[in-house]
């Protein structure tokens, strides 16, 4: 799985890790994530994080 990362802080989101904070379990991939998730630091939605290279 790929990680994103957010163009907006740099917070990377890793599938392996998740965000359990924020209810999303290690082991999700980005694209199954809630499309109302925001950025655990700062708080944009998914649509400013773009793929990790």
């Amino acid at each position: 799985m790929k990680k994103y990362v957010c163009i907006v802080c740099g917070y990377i989101y890793d599938p392996e890790v998740g965000d359990p904070d924020n209810g999303v379990e290690p082991g999700t991939a980005f694209e199954d994530i809630s499309d109302d998730w925001l950025c655990p630091l700062c708080s944009v939605g998914k649509d400013e994080f773009e793929e990790c290279e």
